[in-house]
């Protein structure tokens, strides 16, 4: 699929559909538009009529132009209140528009949004996005494809020339939230801790990145203890891998995003028993954001140094598996007793912060489908967001903004770390189930020591049963472009 940045007119363009975006209070033609209705034989003013057209958010309405025009097909979307339009509103505008055109086999798209105050460029970016994220398919582990109808060729952004840039970006970042939604869909037997290293070497050779991967051990001489213990059981190594992204000169800042990556979690003894099991391949749903963003910002250049750092492993069941009771030592010397072996992310997590924070760096960000409690607190749709620094904290608010994707940011309630005192062990890994995010928090929060750090529960937006905007049903790669706004200062 082919963008095209155009200034042409859309009383000028010519093609299969043309869309037009209409605020709530502009449904009424404007002159303009009154002109191309005279030109489509009234079909604008029909459709409108026809299906009683608000121009709400998320409303959209298609209809055939008789034979003699030049544009086959008319589409006309919702952008809502002229006061409330955000990027975000544009993107999924634009996801909106590519299905309906896909669904009715049109292979050229004209694209007449409004440009927002941001500019053309990060209007020209959020369109793109939304297009090409809604259109992706994972066709890999099907023998034929559901779909088998011509793809769009073309994209016309009208009104929108001289944006060629912007939308590079856009396909450079969707490529990267593209990536983590193959990694989190692909089942626990073809993704494991070895291809998440071979995928992290194909990575570092395409975007020229410094690469270390740690075996067992190298993370033995480190003293990697809580990681190791939830690897015990599993028949395959555990990798911790080390990315980083170094620009030419002297970098602006330093920072580090730190994923989650239990490519299999059965809960070890503690074996999950209420249903969902075949989903946890999702367990990895951080470890995923985190390359992806590696492959964004590797492509992006910017002049910010990125560590892209995961402890990878499964959390398996065997005779070596580590039993709920035992006490592990981090790499930080902290003793911790194992009362719970199915919050074994937080396990992982610790030694790859205790790592990262050791690098001397601006920021940690770590990411992970950490907790059902923050499912059970937020939902599905808003990931929780944790972190003693007001300053890091705010960047991330920004940046998840201009993203789109919602984080609501959480207590780090001290008192609560009284549940995860130990009578044997510097403290437990997991706390009462009141609180059951906040103590996850605290729990990570022992484990960096002078870094800038912020906390991310995204194990509700990770995945989605059902279309959603620009996300088909399926993974959504969900924390990449958040995680690139910051890095690039959009934040």
């Amino acid at each position: 699929m082919e963008f095209q940045p155009t200034d042409t007119a859309r009383l000028e363009w010519t093609g299969d559909a043309l869309a037009i975006g209409l605020f709530e209070e502009a449904v009424e033609l404007t002159d303009e538009l009154v002109k191309l209705d005279e030109k489509l034989a009234g079909t604008l003013k029909e459709l409108i009529d026809e299906v009683e057209f608000k121009g709400t958010t998320g409303s959209s309405a298609i209809a055939r132009v008789g034979s003699h025009s030049q544009i086959r097909k008319i589409i006309i979307v919702g952008l809502g209140k002229p006061e409330e339009l955000k990027l975000e509103t544009l993107r999924r505008a634009a996801a909106a528009t590519a299905r309906l055109a896909k669904k009715e086999k049109c292979k050229t798209l004209g694209i007449s949004f409004p440009a927002l105050q941001d500019g053309r460029d990060a209007t020209a970016q959020a369109i793109a996005e939304g297009i090409e994220l809604a259109l992706y398919q994972d066709l890999r582990f099907k023998s034929e494809p559901d779909d088998k109808g011509p793809a769009i060729e073309r994209v016309d952004l009208l009104g929108l020339g001289g944006t060629e840039a912007a939308i590079t970006r856009a396909h450079q970042i969707s490529a990267g939230v593209i990536l983590a939604r193959e990694l989190v869909a692909a089942p626990a037997n073809s993704v494991t801790p070895i291809t998440m290293a071979e995928t992290a070497q194909s990575l570092a050779s395409e975007c020229g990145l410094a690469l270390e991967i740690l075996e067992r051990e190298d993370c033995e001489k480190l003293g990697m203890g809580a990681f190791l213990g939830v690897a015990l059981a599993s028949d395959l190594p555990p990798k911790f891998i080390h990315m980083i992204y170094k620009p030419e000169g002297t970098p602006r800042r330093k920072v580090a995003i730190v994923g989650k990556g239990l490519t299999f979690d059965s809960g070890g003894l503690n074996i999950k028993a209420a249903g969902g099991i075949e989903m946890m391949k999702v367990d990895m749903g951080g470890a995923a954001a985190t390359l992806g963003a590696a492959k964004a910002i590797g492509h992006l250049k910017p002049d910010v140094e990125v560590h892209f750092i995961s402890a990878v492993t499964e959390n398996m069941i065997s005779g070596k598996a580590m039993h709920p009771g035992d006490i592990l030592t981090a790499s930080n010397g902290k003793t911790i007793e194992v009362n719970n072996t199915d919050a074994e992310g937080r396990l992982t997590l610790a030694d790859a912060l205790v790592y990262a924070d050791k690098l001397g760096l601006d920021a940690i960000v770590d990411l992970a489908t950490l907790t059902g409690a923050c499912i059970i607190a937020l939902g599905d749709d808003i990931a929780g967001l944790w972190s003693p620094d007001d300053n890091v904290a705010a960047q991330f608010a920004t940046a998840s903004e201009l993203a789109g994707e919602k984080f609501w940011r959480m207590p780090l309630e001290e008192k609560y770390f009284e549940g995860l005192k130990a009578l044997h062990a510097d403290m437990k890994n997991t706390g009462p189930r009141p609180g059951g995010s906040i103590t996850a928090a605290l729990f990570l929060k022992q484990f960096v020591k002078d870094t800038p750090w912020v906390h991310l529960d995204i194990a509700g937006p990770v995945w989605t049963d059902k279309e959603n905007g620009y996300n088909s049903a399926g993974a959504t790669g969900f924390g990449v472009r958040t995680l690139v706004n910051w890095v690039l200062g959009d934040g």
